[in-house]
């Protein structure tokens, strides 16, 4: 704009040394104005010139800072681990602990697991019983699980495991070595709060294709989803994607053995056997198809030893060591095991059992509910935050035979003689096992302990 002026003002301007003198005013003056035009008009908002956003100018209000490149996330520290401060250098100034970030909005969820539901033919006659003193014919299993219902209701995510098929709803039924149990187990199992069971286990095909599929009958019609047994090869390769506040969280099952049992050739796809790669496979296709959370339900070990064994123990660090597996909840000892964590994940490798008549020893009636809260750390990206023990008792002293949460016992004063002091002497000796591991020191709380 400028340069257009001022040409235009010398030519009439041309004359004599005084003209000239003039000449040379007129131009400054002319230029000084048309500068301060220009500033006016750049300052001035218009279609191609608007007035500065509010964010803008409170960009402006704020003292310049450093920003350094984008980096990833850091790892989740270690559970209940003190924040370490950065090491400073002789001419650095310490760094002060990095704070926490805020989870104040951060998605979280609880998941709650169990040991062995073992049906021997003593329950199920306790189940008749109970269902005659209600007045109603048939088997009642829910008072037998009526004690743990507000500790497994209350979490977002439940997880049983059904080690056993069940057989037609009149019957017959069988225990050890052939398992066939009354299927009525099923919605009991729903009215304690029960979200998802895992099925696959030594027991899976005790009575071939016919319990299998008698077992996820009953559990479709009990409300409860399943994994680790299916009754056709599609339903064996659709994942069991459970949807928990928001997040949706994969559930895998596999067994290490069928006792001695073979699938029938060419229906492999009815129980899921235990190898690393097919675990680490599916574990892959679940995050791949949405799930931001997977559990792994795996029955291993060695049954009545507390100690899980060289293959446990490796290939919980294999599986761990993938980004795509989150949780393992470990079956089959029929005690308890310890708990570990493993980098900043878990495995519970042996919860003992849920519910069993196995009245040879004390600790065959010990059991754990291990509860974990998931948070998401960073954008779809969850770590436990919390790990807990719910520790249980199976009570087969006198009738009826009842599964009791400790806690709940040694909280109240109205339960059967002998029941407190029986479930005190569980919870000392599952506390004396769960830590073995470091587990204790890694975060681990026992509920009531």
């Amino acid at each position: 704009m400028m340069s257009q002026r001022v040409p235009n003002l010398l030519v009439p301007l041309a004359g004599s040394r005084q003209d000239s003198r003039w000449a040379v005013i007129v131009v400054a003056l002319t230029i000084l104005a048309a500068g301060f035009t220009a500033c006016a008009e750049q300052r001035t908002p218009g279609p191609n010139n608007a007035a500065p956003s509010a964010h803008a100018e409170a960009t402006r209000a704020t003292p310049p800072q450093a920003q350094p490149a984008p980096k990833p996330m850091p790892p989740m520290p270690p559970a209940r681990t003190a924040p370490t401060a950065t090491p400073s250098g002789p001419n650095q100034p310490a760094l002060a602990p990095t704070a926490a970030p805020n989870t104040a909005a951060a998605r979280t969820f609880t998941v709650i697991g169990a040991g062995d539901i073992l049906l021997h033919s003593a329950l199920w006659s306790q189940a008749a019983r109970d269902a005659r003193d209600a007045g109603q014919s048939g088997r009642d299993f829910n008072p037998l699980f009526a004690s743990i219902k507000p500790a497994v209701s209350a979490a977002d995510l439940a997880i049983c495991h059904l080690e056993t098929p069940v057989g037609p709803e009149q019957g017959p039924f069988s225990d050890f070595p052939l398992f066939s149990v009354p299927p009525q187990v099923a919605p009991a199992l729903a009215q304690a709060g029960y979200d998802s069971c895992s099925t696959a286990s030594n027991h899976s095909i005790d009575k071939g294709e016919p319990g299998i599929v008698r077992t996820l009958d009953a559990l479709d019609a009990a409300g409860i989803r399943h994994a680790g047994t299916a009754r056709s090869p599609r339903e064996q390769a659709t994942l069991t994607l459970v949807p928990v506040k928001g997040v949706l969280v994969a559930h895998l099952s596999y067994t290490f053995s069928f006792n001695g049992l073979v699938r029938p050739r060419g229906k492999e796809w009815l129980a899921n056997y235990l190898k690393a790669d097919a675990v680490l496979t599916e574990a892959r296709r679940a995050k791949q198809a949405g799930a931001e959370v997977v559990i792994v339900s795996i029955h291993w070990g060695t049954e009545y030893s507390h100690t899980p064994n060289r293959h446990q123990t490796s290939l919980a660090r294999r599986l761990l060591g993938s980004a795509d597996i989150d949780l393992i909840l470990g079956h089959h000892s029929h005690v308890v095991q310890p708990l570990e964590r493993i980098g900043d994940k878990w495995v519970a490798y042996g919860m003992g059992n849920q519910v069993a008549w196995q009245n040879f020893s004390a600790d065959t009636r010990d059991g754990i509910m291990p509860r974990f809260t998931f948070t998401e750390v960073r954008p779809g990206v969850f770590r436990v935050t919390q790990a807990e023990v719910v520790a249980t008792h199976m009570w087969l002293d006198s009738r009826p035979a009842r599964l009791y949460d400790i806690n709940a016992v040694l909280s109240s004063s109205a339960e059967p003689a002998g029941v407190g002091s029986s479930c005190a002497a569980s919870l000392r000796r599952t506390k004396t096992i769960v830590g073995k591991r470091g587990a204790f020191d890694a975060g681990l709380l026992l509920v009531g302990g």
